[in-house]
């Protein structure tokens, strides 16, 4: 018997509940209490090994207050004659945003309490990049 790869779609939807968590500061093990499951179960629906079922995705985006489509917005796919194909070369934005440093990021970016500040976020950001491209 041959364990299955997780298909690209539970694994973006894990991504988001990840993504939301960590954006409001929230463990797996609080989630899972709020969720009636284990931070063991949390972890296997944000790697996307496990499906999460639709009435505890329902219940999770009332817990990390976003709507449902949030978990899909960004989705890597598009319409073919055969429906939904797995993505050629995915989302890079949605990636980087997904990833710790863009959690960081963004938390970052969200915590600032001026315009000002966000401003100085956003150029210190691109000084770098700029920075690393010389």
């Amino acid at each position: 018997m041959t364990r299955r790869d997780p298909s690209y779609i539970d694994v973006h939807v894990g991504a988001r509940i990840r993504m939301r968590r960590q954006l409001i500061n929230m463990s797996q093990e609080r989630l899972g209490e709020l969720l009636g499951i284990t931070f063991q179960q949390v972890q296997k629906y944000e790697k996307g090994s496990n499906r999460i079922s639709a009435s505890r995705l329902f219940y999770a985006s009332k817990t990390l207050g976003v709507p449902v489509q949030f978990f899909y917005d960004g989705l890597p796919g598009m319409e073919g004659s055969d429906g939904l194909r797995e993505p050629s070369s995915g989302d890079e934005f949605s990636a980087a945003m997904m990833s710790p440093e863009g959690v960081l990021l963004a938390r970052a970016f969200k915590d600032a309490n001026s315009s000002t500040m966000r401003k100085l976020i956003a150029g210190l950001a691109r000084l770098v990049v700029e920075n690393e491209k010389k």
